[in-house]
């Protein structure tokens, strides 16, 4: 992660850093991102980017957690329904919002793809990272569902949490297996155009079956 010399420059030079270094990782894999591209881009030296990162690798984990923190803050601010109206109507608003971020913020969005999905050396700890963030907002979730009567009270919170952020890391890669898609594609290619009305057609499957459950004398 950044060092404390980092974020003790200016916030205007800080931020433009960090939006040369997005644009750098967004747009070359992990092996030809280039830390000469980005300084030389930045006007700054060499010398001084190692005052702020260890080296390539604490730079882009920073991205990835970077762009992980700002998809959430995207989902607590862009307009979310109240929770109280009910745990899975939110959580199904949750589902489009997460889609809606990665259409409009494609940078940052392929930072994640080519750590997840790309040739990543240390692609687990980059994707450990991403569900470690998404899971503790999931966490206070389920807590407040439970708290709300939305989900029984017998369920493990903990496993609830485990089990919806689980099916929201694996859904990307089930809606792309859809549309013949590997991720691999996805992660040197960008976001691709897809048919919005099937993936919200998808979410509603999800949420209909983590609601009611897959009984039919449930149902």
């Amino acid at each position: 992660m950044p060092t404390q010399t980092f974020f003790n420059l200016p916030e205007e030079k800080r931020r433009m850093i960090v939006e040369i270094a997005i644009a750098e990782f967004a747009n070359h894999d992990y092996a030809n991102a280039s830390i000469s591209r980005i300084v030389a881009q930045a006007k700054i030296a060499k010398g001084s980017f190692y005052q702020y990162f260890q080296d390539k690798k604490d730079l882009c984990l920073y991205l990835v957690k970077l762009a992980s923190e700002e998809k959430i803050a995207f989902l607590r601010s862009n307009n979310p329904p109240e929770l109280q109206q009910g745990f899975f109507p939110y959580l199904r608003w949750l589902m489009g919002a997460g889609a809606r971020f990665d259409l409009t913020h494609p940078a940052l969005s392929q930072v994640v793809y080519r750590a997840i999905y790309g040739e990543l050396p240390f692609r687990e700890e980059a994707h450990q990272q991403t569900k470690e963030i998404s899971l503790e907002y999931v966490q206070q979730l389920v807590e407040q569902g439970i708290a709300q009567g939305d989900i029984d009270t017998d369920v493990d919170p903990d496993l609830a949490a485990f089990v919806i952020n689980t099916l929201g890391n694996e859904l990307g890669k089930f809606i792309l297996s859809r549309r013949g898609i590997s991720p691999k594609q996805l992660a040197q290619e960008g976001p691709i155009d897809l048919d919005m009305q099937r993936m919200e057609n998808i979410f509603d499957e999800v949420i209909q079956i983590l609601e009611r459950g897959m009984n039919s004398s449930k149902n």
